[in-house]
This record gives structure tokens, C-alpha cells and sequence, in this order.
């Protein structure tokens, strides 16, 4: 499973459930989706999946992802990408392509009003999910290898200094930092 046929995955998963915003439901969805397919094909959306959460790992992201959650975590980073990645394969590219934008998706703007954070720890089982029920056994230990990119040192600063981040990002800090 290469990473389109795991977006595909995810499409399918949030097309079958009653809400596509609950990333809990995406992600028990597509691991029973995945736990119908071959044993190998299971294990390959492991690679995929980290091939995303890898190309996903980005300073900008990282601090889009602070303002958002009113901080955040290296366990934090990876359920906010996780709960980005239940939003599916167009939100997350233009999300990763400029954090920025996530001030405007519906849910981003209520959870500022309402103080929720945006992560899905769950969406990271997936695989680990669809493999011990469709064989029994727990993934492989190579199952997977993950590679990040160095962060970009020009973001190098306290995330906590708003007017950096209101310079930054903006629009999230306008919904987050006031």
C-alpha cells in the first residue's frame, strides 16, 4: 500500500461514518477496512502511514499545532498530525503546505471558541488495529522505518512569544492569542 491507496483508505473510512470530523471514527473505520486486506498489504500501510506523519514535520506545522492545542508536546506533534490526517489527503496537504490556513476550517475556528484541542492519538493504531485482527499477531518490528528532516532552524524561537507567532501565523493567532 503505497500513500495514495492509504488516502484512499482514509476517504473510504470517512465516507462510511455518520461524522467525518470524528477522527475516532476514521480511524476505527479504516482499520476494519484494512483488516480485510492481505496480511503484506496491511504491513505496507504501516510505511505509508509514517511516510506521512514524516512529511508532516515541519516547524511551521509544529507551531501552528502550539497556538491551536495552547501548546504542544513531541506526544503532541504526532496526535495533532494524526487527527490532520482523519481530516483527510486534501486538508492536509494545504494544511501542511501553509499552517496558516487551518484558521479556516469550521472545526479549527470552534474549537478556539471552545477551548477543545485537535488531536487523535487513534489514527497512529490504525495499522497496528487492522493487523492484530486480521492475523492475531502484533506488526512486525520492521514494519516500518520513519526519517524526519531536520526542523528549520529559522524557527528556532519560544512559541510561546506571540508576537513572533501573531508575525508567523496570523490568522491562527488571531483566533488563539487574543
Amino acid at each position: 500500500m503505497n500513500k495514495q491507496q492509504f488516502w484512499q483508505l482514509i476517504d473510504a473510512a470517512r465516507d462510511q461514518v455518520s461524522d467525518s470530523g470524528d477522527g475516532e471514527a476514521v480511524a476505527r473505520r479504516a482499520s476494519e477496512i484494512l483488516a480485510g486486506r492481505p496480511a503484506e498489504e496491511i504491513v505496507a500501510a504501516q510505511q505509508s502511514l509514517w511516510d506521512l506523519m514524516a512529511d508532516s514535520y515541519t516547524s511551521p506545522l509544529w507551531a501552528a499545532a502550539y497556538i491551536t492545542n495552547g501548546g504542544c508536546s513531541d506526544d503532541g506533534f504526532d496526535y495533532f498530525r494524526a487527527w490532520l490526517l482523519a481530516r483527510g489527503q486534501q486538508v492536509f496537504e494545504r494544511v501542511v503546505a501553509d499552517p496558516d490556513t487551518l484558521a479556516e476550517l469550521p472545526v479549527v475556528r470552534a474549537s478556539a471558541a471552545e477551548g477543545d484541542e485537535l488531536e487523535c492519538e487513534s489514527v497512529l493504531g490504525i495499522v497496528w488495529d487492522a493487523h492484530i485482527k486480521a492475523t492475531g499477531a502484533e506488526l512486525p518490528d520492521d514494519a516500518f522505518s520513519i526519517r524526519y528532516a531536520a526542523l528549520d532552524p529559522g524557527w528556532d524561537f519560544d512559541f510561546s512569544d506571540h508576537a513572533e507567532m501573531s508575525r508567523r501565523l496570523p490568522r491562527l493567532a488571531a483566533l488563539h492569542l487574543v
